[in-house]
């Protein structure tokens, strides 16, 4: 499949799956009349091949270097998987990890789990984002072990602010797939 095509099928994926219309209260605590469960698509299975290898293409595009990539859990850790399986597929070796909320305060007392990011060009993920919060508790996560994060990239960007606000105050690019635009939203 092309990549136009594995785009344009995984924007009708998530119109038919994530999109889902009425009040809700987002994890930021602001309220929406729609609420994209993007976990409906991460974790399906035609689906998630497809966010793995859309979002590559899209960080290849975009000129990003990078050798590790994940985020907060959870929202972020199917998408880190699916793009560590595209990456194999294509023949490159890209690890993902996963970003606690805070640093364990037992074993080995990590925030970052998975493969090491010390020292490595790391693209920190997330399936959405409303306000940035998540991308940017992750970010802080991976730079406190070391790792040097070269973008933010998620599924769907709701057009709420976490563009400007992740540039602004982690100072790397961000890039999404869809705005809500192309959802119809």
């Amino acid at each position: 499949m092309t990549n136009t095509a594995a785009r344009a099928r995984l924007l009708e994926l998530v119109k038919e799956l994530a999109v889902v219309h009425g009040k809700v209260i987002l994890s930021s605590g602001k309220e929406a009349d729609y609420y994209i469960d993007l976990r409906r698509i991460t974790l399906h299975h035609e689906a998630a091949p497809l966010v793995g290898s859309v979002m590559l293409e899209m960080l290849d595009e975009a000129g990003i270097e990078f050798t590790n990539a994940g985020g907060l859990t959870m929202g972020a850790d199917p998408v880190g998987t699916a793009l560590m399986h595209a990456a194999g597929q294509a023949g490159r070796a890209i690890d993902a990890f996963v970003v606690r909320k805070a640093q364990k305060s037992y074993g080995m007392g990590r925030q970052v789990e998975g493969p090491e990011v010390s020292g490595r060009n790391v693209v920190v993920l997330e399936d959405t984002s409303t306000t940035g919060g998540s991308a940017l508790t992750a970010v802080e996560g991976v730079r406190k072990a070391g790792g040097n994060v070269v973008a933010v990239a998620v599924i769907v960007d709701r057009d709420t602010g976490s563009k400007e606000r992740i540039e602004e105050e982690a100072g790397v690019p961000y890039l999404y797939i869809f705005g809500k635009e192309e959802l119809g939203l």
